[in-house]
């Protein structure tokens, strides 16, 4: 579950002689505002998100569920976010959370929400496009900026009218009288209780495993007040565990120990899409089919000297239709309802996270073998020698020549396998100075006449100006001269997609949920001529 904090109350209260409420009204969530949740993930709503018919939310303290105070009562979808009336049970719990909140102690709500459908930005952060809403807690710190509690109305009977009764009240009377509770005025706003009587002080009972790691996954409050009595407990008894401390090993006492997960979970991937990045994505065509279809000339128009009298040069101009196929990138997995529910490490996130990783080393893979296969042989091969770059200078300017006598383009980028990264980051001039220059790791600045740089990365080299894009999606040996400026209708290549990120659904049969992430792509070469092969040596 995800929990949200939105921020700040003002009070209101039902008029002398009209019936008594007990009633929270405001904002549960702004829509399209980022929040950053426990994990670090940047999360936020999109209009419409949560619903408004279906089962009540419950009004907890603190996202304990032990600490219910009241129902939600009233949904209302707004452009700005979803509105919300609740009611305050008529409780001695739902009595604290009214006095805390006109005190400005619990000044804030929070929603515990099970994401269904959502999707990630360019940024990585994820926006929630429907989701369960399980429950709203009041709780003093927000996580929303600009999301506010409109208004808290309560009543109680008015303590300097039972002052002046001198004979007894009926049950009317009672009701008739209630009080005006104003935020500027906190202290009207208690609401008498049963009497509570001076008593010894509890001792700390030691939670159960179970409750152990329930705090734990909860946090928030919940967790810092476990950890708190924990110690104040072992203060008041400290002298009791000298001697078993002295005695007890932890060895001795291993079925005492619990089990500490440290998230998040340790990422040995780098989901990156080299080669789609420096390309650039293209809005895939909304056309409601498998195919759509790209049109090219084939033939250009001409244009020459004319003599006077005679006839000017005339060439049709001839277009052809290239169809373009749509294919469907997808993964899934079915989570076990326990998985869900007794991970200490949201597993459900976890996996959903995996799967749009691997979306994107799939997109870039399938990305990288088109280019290679729409790429024309330049006819020129690179013989790696450390220091004698003329094979490699040869190579580039050929691979640059073909392109430029057929359209008058020239490269902008190399793509290439890590190996050969790496023997460009080797080539080494005649005076064994690297030919393309780099920052060491003592900041001493290296150069070249033909190249230099900003760091040493993946792309921090630009031999003759041209921008190095690696993947481990090429094989072993793989350089690509291409003119593919992003963004540009120039571009030799395209790459579209329509990422349609997570479809989820329950499963009870065998009680769990089916998690898929997929998204449409598709490739085009729009001028194979400007994507050179160059063979490596």
């Amino acid at each position: 579950m995800i929990k949200f904090n939105l921020s700040n109350f003002t009070l209101d209260a039902a008029a002398p002689g009209e019936p008594a409420r007990r009633t929270i009204t405001g904002t549960a969530v702004p829509y399209n505002t980022f929040a950053t949740v426990q994990d670090g993930t940047r999360i936020s709503f999109a209009p419409g998100s949560l619903p408004t018919t279906g089962k009540m939310p419950k009004l907890f303290m603190y996202h304990d569920s032990t600490q219910p105070v009241g129902l939600v009562t009233e949904r209302l979808d707004t452009a700005e976010g979803m509105m919300f009336t609740a009611k305050i049970s008529n409780t001695r719990l739902g009595d604290e959370a009214l006095v805390l909140a006109a005190d400005g102690v619990l000044d804030s709500v929070s929603v515990g929400v099970n994401p269904i459908t959502f999707k990630y930005d360019d940024n990585g952060d994820m926006i929630i496009l429907s989701a369960n809403w399980i429950e709203t807690s009041l709780v003093p710190t927000p996580a929303f900026e600009g999301a506010t509690i409109s208004q808290v109305a309560a009543s109680a009977p008015d303590e300097e009218a039972e002052e002046e009764v001198t004979e007894p009240e009926t049950e009317t009377e009672k009701d008739e009288t209630p009080m005006e509770i104003q935020a500027a005025a906190a202290p009207e706003a208690t609401i008498p209780t049963t009497p509570i009587f001076a008593q010894p002080k509890r001792g700390f009972a030691m939670p159960s495993a179970a409750e152990y790691m329930a705090a734990m996954h909860q946090g928030g409050d919940t967790w810092v007040r476990v950890n708190r009595a924990f110690k104040e407990n072992l203060l008041e008894k400290s002298s009791a565990y000298e001697f078993a401390l002295a005695q007890d090993l932890t060895t001795d006492t291993a079925g005492l120990l619990e089990q500490r997960l440290l998230g998040p979970v340790i990422q040995d991937l780098n989901f990156m899409r080299p080669t789609v990045t420096a390309l650039g994505v293209s809005a895939m065509p909304s056309t409601p089919s498998k195919t759509f279809t790209r049109t090219k000339i084939s033939q250009h128009t001409s244009v020459s000297t004319q003599t006077e009298g005679s006839a000017v040069s005339s060439t049709k101009m001839t277009l052809s239709a290239n169809t373009v196929t749509k294919s469907t990138q997808a993964g899934g997995v079915f989570i076990s309802q326990q998985d869900i529910d007794m991970t200490a490490i949201p597993a459900l996130q976890t996996i959903i996270n995996d799967l749009t990783g691997e979306y994107m080393i799939r997109t870039d893979d399938v990305c990288s073998d088109a280019l290679v296969t729409a790429a024309t042989a330049s006819g020129s091969t690179w013989t790696f020698a450390q220091t004698d770059p003329t094979s490699l200078v040869d190579a580039l300017y050929d691979a640059a020549r073909e392109m430029a006598e057929d359209t008058n383009y020239f490269p902008t980028h190399i793509y290439c396998a890590p190996n050969v990264w790496e023997k460009l980051g080797r080539q080494l001039d005649v005076d064994k100075r690297p030919l393309f220059g780099y920052v060491g790791a003592n900041n001493n600045i290296v150069t070249n006449g033909l190249g230099g740089s900003t760091g040493l990365n993946y792309n921090s080299m630009n031999p003759l100006g041209l921008e190095v894009v690696v993947s481990n999606n090429f094989a072993s040996g793989t350089m690509i001269v291409a003119h593919t400026p992003k963004g540009s209708p120039t571009s030799a290549f395209s790459f579209y997609e329509d990422i349609r990120g997570i479809m989820s659904n329950e499963d009870a049969e065998l009680l769990g949920r089916n998690v898929t992430f997929y998204g449409y792509i598709a490739t085009f070469a729009n001028i194979p001529v400007c994507i050179q092969a160059i063979t490596t040596a």
